[in-house]
């Protein structure tokens, strides 16, 4: 308790305003790790139609790009 009363008071906050901002900053972080959201993102990107090259190709592509 003592040193979350430190961290507040450096941050010139209440210790309760505190724990809210960590509980919020640990939800935020948590709500992006769902496995749900990964995989409907990635199934989405899977339905895309990128441009794409064999990695060699790209890299060889991307460096002439820095010399010109």
């Amino acid at each position: 308790m003592a040193e979350i009363q430190k961290l507040a008071k450096r941050e010139r906050i209440g210790v309760g305003e505190w724990v809210r901002r960590a509980l919020r900053e640990a939800k935020s972080r948590r709500a992006s790790a769902e496995p749900q959201s990964k995989l409907k993102s990635v199934r989405r990107a899977v339905g895309c139609s990128f441009p794409t090259a064999d990695i060699e190709q790209m890299l060889a592509e991307i460096e002439r790009g820095y010399q010109r």
